[in-house]
């Protein structure tokens, strides 16, 4: 019985070793495979544990920034970084330069080659109210999906000629991945090229143009969920937000926010 019980504490003990010889190797593991999933993700999600919180990222801000990207800026101040993405324009857009305008707010557009093309006398108006135009690709590709960087130079590279040519300035080094689809190689490649990645940390279902919210809709997702260094991302083509965007910024203020750019942010 001695003899047995022996036995069985040796095999506990042994047991015990190997746990502890194994812990260190499996929290590694642990460890890599979380820096993995960060660097496999194709698709900027987020996750709201709080209202008036920053949200989680399906990747860390850690994890981004070593990529000169960006989803918020500092959590300490009650500033939004307003900015909107512009695939083309759907006849809304002034109203909202008119709106920040009034409000002198200075947001950010990105915009594609389409936009360009076909409302230069709005890019230009952009420029010349102080607004930030950034780089949101030429054609609007699934971004993820391109893995060589000549192609990536491309995409990138061609609407900063169009936009060049169209206003005579360079544009700034401001990258928006269309549909927030991207992967790792791409953050770096942008970065390669100068270029800061934004994402977002706020944003609601605003792009459906059949399909359009209710102003009540859009409040109840976007007034609840506003925090200190939000990165808003709202779209020009959206009807409700061309009619509800001098209301927003106005209880946003009375919140106590101000409106900063994505110079100041990085």
């Amino acid at each position: 019985m001695v003899w047995i019980v022996h036995k069985k504490q040796l095999a506990i003990a042994a047991v015990c070793c190997v746990a502890l010889i194994a812990a260190p190797f499996l929290c590694a593991g642990l460890f890599k495979s979380t820096a993995a999933a960060a660097a496999d993700n194709t698709n900027w999600g987020l996750s709201f544990q709080e209202n008036g919180k920053t949200p989680r990222g399906n990747a860390s801000a850690d994890f981004l920034k070593q990529y000169n990207s960006y989803y918020a800026g500092n959590t300490d101040k009650k500033v939004i970084y307003l900015t909107f993405d512009a695939g083309y324009e759907n006849g809304y857009t002034p109203a909202i330069l008119d709106t920040l305008k009034a409000h002198n707010v200075k947001a950010a557009f990105f915009v594609v080659g389409n936009y360009i093309e076909t409302s230069p006398d709005l890019v230009k108006r952009m420029v010349e109210d102080g607004h930030i135009v950034g780089n949101h690709t030429y054609h609007h590709p699934d971004m993820s999906k391109i893995s060589d960087k000549d192609s990536f130079v491309k995409e990138v590279q061609s609407l900063e000629a169009l936009f060049k040519e169209t206003t005579g300035k360079d544009m700034p080094k401001y990258y928006r991945p269309p549909q927030g689809k991207y992967s790792e190689s791409n953050l770096k490649m942008a970065s390669e090229l100068g270029y800061k990645t934004m994402f977002w940390s706020l944003a609601y279902v605003d792009w459906y143009v059949d399909k359009q919210p209710t102003r009540e809709q859009a409040f109840d997702k976007l007034l609840p969920r506003i925090h200190p260094g939000a990165v808003v991302l709202l779209h020009s083509t959206s009807k409700t937000n061309s009619e509800i965007l001098d209301e927003l910024l106005t209880k946003w203020e009375a919140e106590g926010y101000t409106f900063g750019t994505l110079d100041e942010l990085v």
